[in-house]
């Protein structure tokens, strides 16, 4: 196991990212050599000079030279550029490389490959619906979905209305210990100028505290989740998510038993089957598929940019500096926790990147680097393909973009935000709703393709009857990237 900078520096990572990933591996570590096993670790030094290298493959090939294993077993990485440096390190010397099936998905590449073939498109919920009925989840007599649906979406987008979330249910929290103190330090001391801060390492470290924490979650938060799943609250972080994509995405949990302990909490009464289903979903159905799509597509998808897009993130991204309270609320989250949940990465700091312009993949990288759960298999599908369309649709049907007024439906930000979320122009017309003409307008041509934005694009049409409003539009826009750009 090896600590390297290059993970780390080469972009500038959330230091709660940085501190999260070296507790979870330094635990594991001494789970494992008090288990008796031998470990070959490799720990980062305070200064960079105390390293035995930068790269996990320089530091992999002096140990193969060291300890002449006759060969190297490896689990599928998560990030195809780490698979092909082990690969690369492993050919330079001539020893053989052996990568062996990550067991914790229900769906291998192979699987979701077959499933592709022949596919004029890929889309969820088939791929969902299938993976159902094979491992038979809320399924009745293994033909027919549990409550008569295939999903509950329609009862899961409510907003809190005036009243709020009211009294919140608290997911459980992990005070440090001396590793966390000791990882703490380490980074404080290593990557002083990273953004973000460390007040908040209190994420499972070990197998052993996510177990504890999922139980949390299905016992306590569960049975709300799926009403509340898209809804926002001004200084509320989590509300009804789970934040289990971290522990999952390090390994400390595996989907099976996360969808069991929910379809059980359902089949005993404890949560409603659009809760349920709506976790179970996002397990079972989306990370699945997204991890699908990963392997089917890389390399080339990196690369992709439907829109052409080209502009930088301004500089909010990396500080939460600003002055709309959607995206500063959203900021100070991952600012403080490495977190958002997926409404506010969609709807609110991924809507802001895709109406601005942004290169979506530097979009991915700037969620590679914030993000406590990013993993490249996960982040860049995610990222460049459901939020900023750069794929053209292989991932998402259609763009997911809004002017404001959908902020304002699923939050209260917009009534404590200087801007007006129903003005396009002008010095307090909200930058959301500016840049959503902007953008429709700009990619008018591409848009008209696409039969999910017939009627947005509608709304386009009647907008240029009025050209003296659309050019205020374009010019505000333009005021708007000269400002923040």
């Amino acid at each position: 196991m090896a600590e390297t900078d290059q993970e780390f520096a080469s972009v500038r990572c959330h230091k709660l990212r940085i501190a999260l990933f070296l507790s979870a591996m330094r635990h594991f570590r001494n789970e494992l050599q008090a288990k008796g096993w031998m470990v070959e670790y490799h720990a980062l030094g305070k200064q960079a000079s105390m390293d035995r290298g930068v790269s996990f493959d320089e530091i992999l090939q002096e140990d193969v030279k060291r300890l002449k294993p006759e060969r190297l077993l490896i689990v599928q990485p998560g990030d195809l550029r780490i698979q092909n440096q082990i690969q690369t390190c492993a050919d330079r010397l001539g020893i053989e490389l052996q990568i062996l099936p990550d067991r914790h998905f229900y769906c291998s590449p192979a699987e979701f490959a077959e499933h592709a073939n022949g596919r004029k498109s890929l889309r969820l919920e088939y791929f969902y619906r299938g993976l159902r009925k094979k491992h038979n989840i809320l399924m009745k007599d293994k033909t027919q979905p549990e409550g008569g649906q295939w999903n509950f979406d329609h009862d899961n987008r409510q907003s809190f209305g005036e009243s709020g979330p009211g009294d919140l249910p608290q997911p459980k929290i992990f005070r440090s210990d001396s590793v966390d103190r000791e990882v703490i330090a380490l980074v404080q001391q290593r990557y002083p100028k990273h953004p973000g801060g460390l007040q908040h390492l209190t994420l499972p470290v070990t197998r052993q505290q996510a177990q504890v924490f999922l139980n949390r979650f299905i016992d306590n938060i569960l049975p709300h989740f799926g009403r509340w799943e898209d809804a926002m609250w001004t200084d509320e972080a989590f509300l009804y998510h789970s934040r289990l994509s971290a522990p999952l995405n390090m390994k400390l949990l595996n989907p099976q038993e996360c969808v069991t302990a929910a379809v059980q909490a359902y089949r005993s009464g404890k949560a409603p089957l659009n809760s349920v289903e709506g976790f179970v979903r996002q397990i079972l159905g989306w990370r699945e598929f997204i991890r699908g799509v990963y392997w089917l597509k890389m390399p080339e998808y990196l690369e992709l940019n439907h829109f052409d897009h080209q502009f930088e993130l301004p500089s909010f991204f990396w500080d939460g500096e600003t002055e709309m309270n959607c995206v500063k609320q959203s900021m100070q989250h991952v600012m403080a926790h490495g977190y958002t949940h997926h409404i506010q990465r969609l709807m609110v700091l991924g809507n802001f990147a895709l109406l601005w312009g942004v290169h979506p993949r530097l979009f991915h990288e700037w969620h590679m680097a914030m993000y406590v759960d990013a993993v490249d298999w996960v982040s860049l599908p995610n990222t460049l393909g459901m939020s900023q369309y750069g794929d053209g649709g292989i991932v998402g049907s259609k763009p997911y973009c809004s002017s404001g007024n959908y902020i304002n439906k699923m939050s209260d930000f917009c009534k404590h935000c200087r801007f007006d979320y129903r003005k396009r122009v002008g010095a307090d017309a909200c930058p959301f709703t500016t840049l959503y003409w902007d953008f429709m307008d700009r990619n008018s041509e591409a848009l008209n393709e696409n039969p999910r934005m017939k009627f947005p694009m509608k709304n386009l049409d009647k907008m240029r009857t009025k050209p003296q409003e659309m050019a205020k539009v374009k010019e505000r826009a333009g005021q708007l990237r000269t400002t923040w750009g």
